[in-house]
């Protein structure tokens, strides 16, 4: 298994690289550290092209460094786009999923999203793991809990299916959450029906993976409620070393990412790392989002 980090020299770089050398400790995964330049350094003068592909393998050196015991390989690339050339790279080397840091602007809190993270969170048919700012200087070396958000949307199975495997391959507690957000109902206000049929998901989708996940690794459940979806997400325990899965925005095209209201909601006051899946790879009614 092979795990893409998209490089920048800069602090937001070194919060992917130690993010994705929790993720690959915890599932015995490799990295494929990945800097892509612009291409117009490569067609305008060959000559700077080498020293930005000399300058660019001494900075992938130092990422390289900040995860001695996990197996890389780094990588230069030069694109018109930058997004285009991170998902190309990440394709090319057989990756899993890409990893990205936080590069100022876009959402405030944890998450901040400049516009290239933005562009792979439109588009990208792979998973993509955003580093919350700081996790660099964190002293947990693994994943210690997976976080699925789950709608009742069609497309939620896919979700659920990705995190029980990561469960199961991780050897790490599943957590099954759904959100009940006042904002979010028809009316605007209280339901006394919304509760339930929030428990009744849960409960399904509780059974289906206990069925699934072998003895050894713990799967529990619960509700997440409150007047906003930032109030109801931040009601729920959360630790240093939690990730959280969530699905694409039924805007999505098939089998791409396309970050959903819901979920952007969670980026703005959650400081964990936040998985987020592409749609289904047919057209279907609904979505994932989470």
């Amino acid at each position: 298994m092979r795990i893409f980090v998209a490089y920048l020299a800069n602090d937001g770089g070194a919060d992917a690289v130690m993010l994705a050398g929790r993720l690959a400790r915890t599932v015995g995964a490799e990295l494929d550290i990945g800097l892509i330049a612009p291409g117009e350094h490569q067609g305008a003068d060959p000559g700077l092209a080498e020293v930005v592909r000399e300058q660019a393998t001494d900075w992938l050196d130092d990422a390289r460094a900040l995860v001695p015991d996990v197996r890389s390989e780094a990588h230069v690339a030069f694109h018109d786009s930058i997004a285009a050339g991170i998902i190309a790279e990440a394709q090319r080397t057989g990756a899993v999923l890409i990893v990205v840091g936080g590069s100022g602007g876009g959402i405030v809190g944890s998450h901040s999203l400049g516009s290239v993270v933005n562009d792979l969170l439109r588009s990208s048919p792979l998973p993509v793991v955003l580093a919350p700012r700081g996790i660099r200087n964190s002293a947990v070396s693994t994943t210690t809990q997976i976080t699925c958000a789950l709608g009742t949307r069609a497309g939620a199975v896919g979700l659920l299916n990705f995190a029980i495997t990561a469960a199961q391959r991780a050897r790490v507690p599943l957590r099954l959450i759904s959100l009940v957000a006042l904002e979010q109902l028809p009316t605007g206000g209280a339901d006394p029906d919304a509760q339930a049929r929030a428990v009744a998901h849960v409960e399904k989708v509780l059974h289906t993976a206990q069925e699934r996940l072998p003895d050894g690794v713990e799967v529990t459940s619960a509700i997440a409620h409150g007047p906003t979806v930032e109030d109801a997400i931040t009601q729920l325990e959360w630790h240093d070393g939690d990730l959280l899965m969530v699905g694409s925005s039924r805007l999505a095209a098939p089998a791409r990412i396309f970050l959903g209201a819901t979920a952007a909601k969670m980026l703005r006051v959650l400081s964990v790392p936040v998985a987020v899946l592409p749609s289904p790879g047919e057209m279907t009614e609904g979505s994932t989002d989470a």
